[in-house]
């Protein structure tokens, strides 16, 4: 892979011996469009968590941050286990680790045993 300055793109050859150029804007677009679920996670699990689980001691934005990065590293691992982007199965242990991470954040453990987790007011 080099980059060609004058042009602004990235030359790479693939198997089949023919050249492949991406500019800087198509890259970008690949990396957001390639960590965006883990990012919508990120904004719906903390309200998703606030609706099932109440009030959290931990705050929104910290949340948000945390949620953020571990869904990029599963998306992160799930390509380099898998070898491929875009597998239903790295989606699934995504949605898992970021509701199992939310449910730590609310401190589910606590209210196990007692049918219903959310607080009354």
């Amino acid at each position: 892979m080099a980059l060609d300055s004058l042009q602004g793109t990235i030359r790479q050859k693939s198997p089949a011996s023919a050249p492949f150029e991406m500019t800087f804007t198509q890259l970008l677009f690949h990396l957001v469009n390639f960590v965006l679920p883990a990012l919508a996670l990120a904004v719906l699990m903390p309200l998703a968590g606030r609706w099932v689980m109440g009030v959290s001691a931990t705050a929104w934005p910290r949340r948000l941050l945390l949620h953020a990065l571990l869904g990029v590293a599963v998306l992160v691992l799930g390509v380099l286990i898998q070898g491929r982007d875009g597998q239903m199965a790295t989606y699934a242990v995504l949605v898992v680790a970021c509701a199992t991470l939310e449910w730590a954040l609310h401190r589910g453990w606590r209210n196990a045993g007692s049918g219903s987790s959310r607080k009354k007011p």
